[in-house]
């Protein structure tokens, strides 16, 4: 097993190093559009039973975004969708054998929370605008800009730190057992790394969601109230 902080390199395009967390990476981007293509390609008003699972899944995935933000689904659907679905198969990849899952890399895992930092300031100036966005660091007041930008960096921070510690170590855990103990012992282990990798996928979904909706909230202009005149 290599180093945390390394990955096999495969080859090399000019100045590039096209390492295995790279070639993963593209094969899972390749796998879902294609999957996506092909269970979408062909939808009806009387769902079969493929479509209907279909559906459910969105539904689900719908009706988490209204609980967590409040808001319409539609806008944020795409984002959390696509993030959930790349975690989750990068994830539970480590279960193919010689392959090393991209989100036990570091540098996977620091893009995956970056593309958050990303999305938070998209919907928060598309919410309110770039002054409403920059106006939500002033709150309560403008002693707490400082602090305030400062968080929103640390719980980026924090984002790919848990989820790299989190898979990592249990890639980690099951490599050590199968070569002190075989093949067949780790299998309860290797049962454990799913629902790690799946619960580690909703947990980076559902802050993504609440970081995001915290932007849309705080930037969004207040209300106004209009008083009738005696």
């Amino acid at each position: 097993m290599n180093a945390p902080m390394t990955s096999t390199l495969l080859y090399q395009i000019g100045p590039f190093p096209i390492t295995q967390a790279v070639a993963t990476t593209w094969a899972i981007i390749a796998l879902l559009a294609l999957g996506a293509f092909l269970l979408t390609r062909r939808l009806d008003l009387a769902p079969t039973r493929r479509q209907a699972a279909l559906e459910l899944i969105v539904a689900t995935l719908d009706t988490q975004i209204r609980e967590t933000t409040g808001a319409a689904p539609a806008p944020y659907r795409g984002f959390i969708g696509t993030l959930f679905l790349f975690i989750l198969v990068a994830n539970w990849s480590s279960l193919v054998p010689g392959v090393e899952p991209p989100t036990a890399q570091l540098e996977t895992d620091a893009a995956l929370a970056m593309l958050v930092f990303l999305a938070v300031v998209w919907f928060g100036v598309r919410s309110g605008g770039v002054r409403g966005y920059l106006r939500s660091f002033a709150a309560p007041n403008a002693v707490m800009i400082p602090l305030n930008m400062l968080a929103s960096v640390t719980r980026v921070f924090s984002m790919f730190v848990r989820l790299f510690g989190n898979v990592m170590s249990g890639v980690f855990v099951v490599g050590v057992v199968a070569s002190l103990a075989g093949l067949l012992v780790p299998i309860p282990l290797m049962a454990l790394d799913l629902l790690t990798g799946l619960v580690q996928a909703y947990i980076f979904a559902v802050l993504a969601m609440v970081f995001i909706a915290g932007a849309v909230e705080d930037g969004a202009p207040a209300p106004q109230t209009h008083v009738k005149e005696p």
